[in-house]
């Protein structure tokens, strides 16, 4: 079955009669994270939210204001998920979300576009296709793709897009015979459970394909092309692209942040990357000082602590600007293990890193508590623990266990 979204892919609005209505649990991304929630799974007569397939996610849209949020396909019915129960043979009034709409459209005709011009200019097939929230990605059977052809993909492409060219739609019943069909590129646009008529995308003069997205009608609603950047994967490449408002939404966030970095740096955008590879020799040149006297702090507490009389059964020492090697520094220092060390380094209220070092017996006992504590893993290799935590401001609890830990001996 063809549906109404595929026959028109610009129709907004549309009504129908509801056939079935199931109440089922469906798993939902939600804030990136998956959950159950019970649905009534809707099958209307014919519908103009695009079900999930080809590469394209499902349309969102509304039934009667009922929200909509996946639609899938199977074989020739489309299956929408809502809170609300529908009665078999109401008339459900449909309402496309035409931001996602558009965008998809702008991003799947963009796609037989690109693929078409990478098989006709350099002999490169594409393998599949991923449409997502941000940006889309061709896989092509080649192991790379030079940064010339890009450019000259991209403004062959762009120029294209601004001739115009129409995209139109041909309907096949499912009895075409395949010879019928030879033109268009391949079956690659359609599930494997594909069942009913066949659609063919014709971009005028360029491309045939079989499909069952929606599309644009004219390639000047593609607004541009921007390819950013390949990314290899064993011996194909992934080549990730923006089309229509996507270059546009791209290019807002890009001039927001270079007026923000301007604000920042205090000089022109043309400054900025020389201006940041200075800072950044700057910062570790500053760290490498502070290091520097991190480790000469650390010489001087051990001495303090070995010149300590009566010798302490236990010490504490935290340094929030330090790291693991401030502490290492400090034991090597000290060299004796009959002093009970509780060392720390890193954020006074989250993330730290800490050191049980001295009576291996008396690490084994408190090393699990004081993580517990302090929220934190790590391993033990003799007399001496070192764990990374998230809840340093736990600290002064934590050394309390300690003292009372001795006290208790």
């Amino acid at each position: 079955m063809v549906f109404k979204c595929q026959s028109d892919s610009f129709l907004k609005e549309f009504e129908s009669r509801v056939i079935s209505c199931e109440k089922t649990e469906v798993i939902f991304t939600e804030n990136g994270k998956l959950v159950k929630k019970d649905m009534h799974a809707v099958i209307l007569e014919d519908t103009i939210l695009f079900p999930e397939g080809g590469g394209q996610p499902s349309d969102h849209g509304f039934f009667n204001n009922i929200p909509v949020k996946q639609v899938i396909r199977k074989e020739d019915k489309a299956i929408h998920y809502t809170e609300k129960a529908f009665n078999v043979g109401e008339t459900v009034k449909q309402i496309i979300d035409w931001e996602r709409r558009f965008d998809h459209m702008q991003q799947h005709s963009g796609q037989h576009l690109l693929t078409a011009m990478l098989e006709k200019k350099y002999k490169i097939p594409t393998i599949s296709w991923w449409l997502g929230e941000e940006l889309s990605y061709v896989e092509l059977g080649a192991p790379t793709i030079s940064t010339q052809q890009l450019k000259d993909t991209e403004d062959v492409i762009n120029e294209i897009i601004r001739n115009g060219n129409k995209v139109t739609v041909q309907i096949f019943n499912e009895d075409t015979p395949e010879e019928d069909l030879k033109e268009a590129r391949s079956n690659r646009g359609l599930p494997n459970d594909h069942k009913g008529d066949k659609r063919v995308i014709n971009i005028d003069g360029i491309d045939s394909s079989l499909c069952c997205g929606t599309h644009v009608n004219n390639l000047s609603q593609l607004q541009a092309l921007k390819l950013l950047h390949s990314e290899k994967k064993k011996n194909k490449t992934l080549l990730y692209f923006l089309f229509g408002n996507r270059v546009i939404q791209r290019l807002n966030t890009s001039i927001e942040r270079e007026q923000k970095l301007t604000k920042l740096l205090k000089n022109n955008p043309d400054e900025h990357a020389s201006l940041i590879e200075k800072l950044q020799k700057n910062v570790k040149l500053l760290n490498k000082n502070l290091q520097s006297v991190l480790k000469d702090i650390a010489l001087v507490q051990a001495k303090r602590l070995n010149e300590t009389c009566p010798t302490p059964q236990y010490y504490f020492y935290h340094k929030s600007e330090a790291d693991p090697d401030f502490m290492n520094t400090f034991i090597r220092e000290l060299g004796r293990s009959d002093i009970f060390l509780f060392l720390s380094t890193g954020d006074d209220k989250k993330d730290g890193n800490i050191v049980l070092y001295g009576n291996e017996k008396a690490v084994d006992d408190l090393k699990n508590l004081i993580c517990d504590i302090l929220q934190g893993k790590g391993a033990v290799q003799g007399n001496k623990f070192q764990a990374k935590v998230s809840k340093m401001a736990n600290l002064i609890k934590a050394q309390d266990y300690v003292i009372k830990y001795f006290k208790e001996e």
